[in-house]
């Protein structure tokens, strides 16, 4: 009980350390001006410093994990900042043929967004001294949590206000990054793929594409695919093993309020 008093901390920690690493970074590919409504690290200090402190913050979460003495756990969180490099990789470099694919997306959303969050409660589980099959379950949890809370991000893209969500709308699709609510609006809208494959970067096919989104159910079901995630979520605790301890209640209560939470987010 001693070792968790210390792990459990050390672990949050790292685990944040390594987010706000990413958003760091993210900030940087994303020519982000903003972040939660006041001036991006990038803006404020250019560039170079943004990738320099999240660098740094990455090193630091990787000193503080290794404290923890636990090669799973380890290897399990050193997957998860693979797998963020992975999904950028494939967000910078994608075919045409991929930005169309839905499988594509997803497996780059989980690369970018859901592989931390599930390898992170895994990892919790593990260092609780939890079963495998509990691990597992926890895992899914994190994963359909992040694909679910990714999902609604696209979609506010879209639909949020640069005060609402700290950062310009339509951000992603003035980059050139195609995400749910266009893909579903393709299927609609064949014709729609020649606009997006002539370029986002071209204001004119921006417009049209929003057009076309306009008139598709391309944000409705993405909204759907992300209640399916939360349900799926919210399926993996309510999976785990009976336990009356009213902490243990109180707790899987809060997590599958979580899901509720992250598909009714307005920012």
């Amino acid at each position: 009980m001693l070792i968790l008093c210390f792990a459990l901390p050390l672990f949050f920690i790292t685990g944040l350390s390594k987010v706000v690493a990413s958003l760091l970074h993210d900030d940087v590919l994303d020519d982000a001006d903003t972040r939660r409504g006041i001036g991006s690290l990038n803006l404020v200090m250019g560039n170079k410093i943004s990738v320099l402190a999240g660098d740094f913050l990455l090193s630091r979460a990787c000193m503080t994990l290794a404290s923890l003495k636990n090669t799973e756990v380890v290897s399990l969180i050193a997957t998860a900042v693979e797998h963020l490099v992975t999904g950028e990789t494939m967000q910078m470099s994608t075919s045409a043929e991929q930005r169309r694919s839905m499988d594509y997306y997803l497996q780059k959303t989980y690369y970018k967004t859901a592989s931390l969050i599930s390898n992170s409660c895994k990892s919790i589980a593990l260092l609780t001294g939890q079963t495998a099959e509990v691990a597992m379950l926890a895992y899914e949890y994190g994963k359909n949590l992040g694909l679910a809370f990714q999902l609604i991000d696209d979609v506010l893209d879209f639909t949020g206000t640069s005060s609402s969500l700290g950062k310009g709308s339509l951000s992603d699709i003035r980059h050139g990054i195609v995400t749910a609510p266009l893909l579903y609006a393709m299927e609609e809208f064949p014709e729609l793929r020649t606009v997006v494959d002539r370029g986002l970067d071209n204001p004119a096919n921006v417009d049209l594409a929003l057009e076309y989104l306009g008139k598709s159910h391309g944000i409705q079901r993405t909204r759907e695919l992300a209640a399916k995630h939360a349900s799926l979520a919210s399926a993996a605790i309510d999976s785990l093993p009976e336990n009356d301890d009213e902490d243990v209640q109180r707790s899987r209560r809060a997590l599958i309020e979580l899901t509720h939470r992250v598909i009714n987010r307005t920012k």
